[in-house]
């Protein structure tokens, strides 16, 4: 099992609306291949900031089934106008 990591800053004041499209882009990432599971947790200490944490079942199904599928691109459009900066992607055993 592979550990995605990501720390994710938020623009200012779009965190309701990031909330709001992060679940919608959930059932995208849930119906991948390799995915396990995953969780999204919100900064106590800095407002903007949220942690994603995503199990993979290989490196693989992350890097090469989950970003070059189309499904990514619809991610990509849900969230990643949100980023500032564009987050660091991390993979932990």
């Amino acid at each position: 099992m592979v550990l995605e990591v990501a720390i994710l800053n938020i623009e200012n004041g779009e965190n309701l609306k990031f909330e709001q499209s992060f679940r919608q882009a959930s059932s995208i990432i849930e119906s991948m291949k390799g995915y396990i599971n995953h969780e999204l947790k919100k900064c106590i200490e800095k407002e903007n900031q949220y942690i994603l944490l995503v199990n993979w079942e290989t490196l693989g199904d992350h890097e090469v089934g989950f970003r070059n599928s189309p499904k990514y691109q619809e991610w990509k459009k849900l969230l990643h106008h949100f980023y500032e900066p564009f987050p660091e992607v991390l993979h932990y055993s």
